[in-house]
Protein backbone atom coordinates (compact mmCIF):
# COMPACT_ATOMS: atom_id res chain seq x y z
CA UNK A 1 0.00 0.00 0.00
CA UNK A 2 0.77 3.76 -0.52
CA UNK A 3 1.18 6.33 2.23
CA UNK A 4 -1.49 8.30 0.12
CA UNK A 5 -3.85 4.92 1.12
CA UNK A 6 -2.44 5.45 5.41
CA UNK A 7 -3.65 8.71 4.68
CA UNK A 8 -7.06 8.60 2.95
CA UNK A 9 -7.34 5.47 5.98
CA UNK A 10 -6.32 8.25 8.65
CA UNK A 11 -8.90 10.57 7.24
CA UNK A 12 -11.90 8.19 6.98
CA UNK A 13 -11.08 7.23 10.71
CA UNK A 14 -10.86 10.99 11.54
CA UNK A 15 -14.22 11.84 9.02
CA UNK A 16 -16.74 9.93 12.06
CA UNK A 17 -16.32 13.08 14.49
CA UNK A 18 -19.00 15.44 13.75
CA UNK A 19 -17.83 18.76 12.65
CA UNK A 20 -14.48 18.16 12.24
CA UNK A 21 -13.02 18.84 8.61
CA UNK A 22 -10.41 16.70 7.56
CA UNK A 23 -7.19 17.40 4.80
CA UNK A 24 -5.52 14.67 3.81
CA UNK A 25 -3.00 16.55 2.14
CA UNK A 26 -1.73 19.75 3.83
CA UNK A 27 -4.08 22.61 2.68
CA UNK A 28 -3.20 26.41 1.65
CA UNK A 29 -5.73 27.57 3.89
CA UNK A 30 -7.43 25.22 6.53
CA UNK A 31 -10.82 26.29 7.64
CA UNK A 32 -10.92 25.13 11.85
CA UNK A 33 -11.60 23.09 12.93
CA UNK A 34 -9.63 20.79 11.15
CA UNK A 35 -7.36 17.93 10.98
CA UNK A 36 -4.24 17.97 9.05
CA UNK A 37 -2.60 14.64 8.53
CA UNK A 38 1.03 14.38 7.34
CA UNK A 39 3.59 12.34 7.10
CA UNK A 40 6.72 12.82 9.49
CA UNK A 41 9.08 9.85 9.18
CA UNK A 42 9.00 6.12 7.98
CA UNK A 43 11.49 3.38 9.06
CA UNK A 44 11.86 0.33 6.93
CA UNK A 45 13.34 -3.06 7.79
CA UNK A 46 11.27 -3.70 10.99
CA UNK A 47 11.29 -7.43 10.93
CA UNK A 48 12.98 -9.98 9.40
CA UNK A 49 13.05 -9.58 5.49
CA UNK A 50 11.98 -6.15 5.38
CA UNK A 51 8.74 -7.45 6.43
CA UNK A 52 7.52 -4.48 8.70
CA UNK A 53 7.70 -0.57 8.07
CA UNK A 54 6.45 2.01 10.39
CA UNK A 55 5.07 5.21 9.13
CA UNK A 56 4.79 8.47 11.62
CA UNK A 57 2.32 10.90 11.14
CA UNK A 58 1.19 14.12 12.44
CA UNK A 59 -1.87 15.04 12.65
CA UNK A 60 -2.21 18.71 13.19
CA UNK A 61 -5.89 19.68 14.95
CA UNK A 62 -6.22 23.48 14.86
CA UNK A 63 -9.76 24.01 16.50
CA UNK A 64 -10.46 27.73 16.94
CA UNK A 65 -8.90 31.73 17.80
CA UNK A 66 -6.73 31.15 20.64
CA UNK A 67 -8.68 33.54 22.50
CA UNK A 68 -12.02 31.95 22.17
CA UNK A 69 -13.09 29.96 25.70
CA UNK A 70 -14.73 27.57 23.38
CA UNK A 71 -11.32 26.78 20.88
CA UNK A 72 -9.90 24.79 24.40
CA UNK A 73 -13.17 23.30 25.09
CA UNK A 74 -13.32 21.90 22.09
CA UNK A 75 -9.49 20.83 21.82
CA UNK A 76 -10.59 19.46 25.69
CA UNK A 77 -12.88 16.97 23.76
CA UNK A 78 -10.17 16.20 20.68
CA UNK A 79 -8.10 15.01 23.39
CA UNK A 80 -9.57 12.89 25.72
CA UNK A 81 -10.09 9.50 25.09
CA UNK A 82 -14.10 9.37 24.46
CA UNK A 83 -15.91 8.66 21.77
CA UNK A 84 -15.02 11.70 20.10
CA UNK A 85 -11.38 11.79 21.11
CA UNK A 86 -8.73 11.94 17.79
CA UNK A 87 -7.52 8.77 19.33
CA UNK A 88 -10.44 7.04 19.29
CA UNK A 89 -11.44 8.09 16.08
CA UNK A 90 -8.03 6.71 14.14
CA UNK A 91 -8.13 3.72 16.29
CA UNK A 92 -11.50 2.83 15.07
CA UNK A 93 -10.63 0.65 11.81
CA UNK A 94 -6.77 -0.17 13.04
CA UNK A 95 -6.42 -1.68 9.89
CA UNK A 96 -7.04 1.31 7.62
CA UNK A 97 -9.68 -0.01 5.41
CA UNK A 98 -7.02 -3.06 4.85
CA UNK A 99 -3.87 -0.77 3.96
CA UNK A 100 -2.27 -1.78 7.20
CA UNK A 101 -1.07 -4.45 9.78
CA UNK A 102 -2.20 -1.70 12.97
CA UNK A 103 -2.34 1.85 13.79
CA UNK A 104 -1.65 3.42 17.07
CA UNK A 105 -2.17 6.91 18.32
CA UNK A 106 0.94 7.13 20.82
CA UNK A 107 0.87 10.74 22.17
CA UNK A 108 -0.31 14.12 21.69
CA UNK A 109 2.25 17.02 21.36
CA UNK A 110 2.35 20.83 21.21
CA UNK A 111 -0.58 21.90 22.67
CA UNK A 112 -0.29 25.74 21.67
CA UNK A 113 -1.07 28.59 19.55
CA UNK A 114 -0.54 28.81 15.58
CA UNK A 115 -1.02 31.51 12.98
CA UNK A 116 -2.72 31.22 9.93
CA UNK A 117 -3.01 34.83 7.97
CA UNK A 118 -3.95 37.68 10.70
CA UNK A 119 -5.79 35.00 12.67
CA UNK A 120 -4.26 32.89 15.62
CA UNK A 121 -5.91 29.25 16.16
CA UNK A 122 -5.56 26.98 18.75
CA UNK A 123 -3.67 23.64 17.98
CA UNK A 124 -1.87 20.42 18.65
CA UNK A 125 -0.38 17.71 17.10
CA UNK A 126 -1.08 13.49 17.63
CA UNK A 127 1.47 11.42 16.52
CA UNK A 128 0.27 8.14 14.83
CA UNK A 129 2.15 5.37 13.90
CA UNK A 130 0.87 2.91 10.58
CA UNK A 131 2.75 -0.24 11.04
CA UNK A 132 2.15 -1.92 7.04
CA UNK A 133 4.38 -4.25 4.94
Amino acid sequence: MSVADFRKGIGANLATIRGLRVATEIPDNPSPPVAIVALSSVSYDGAFAGGLTEYSFAVSVIVGRAAEREAQRRLDVFISTGENSVKHAIESDKTLAGSAYDVRVSEMTQVGSVSLGDATYLACDFIVTVYAE
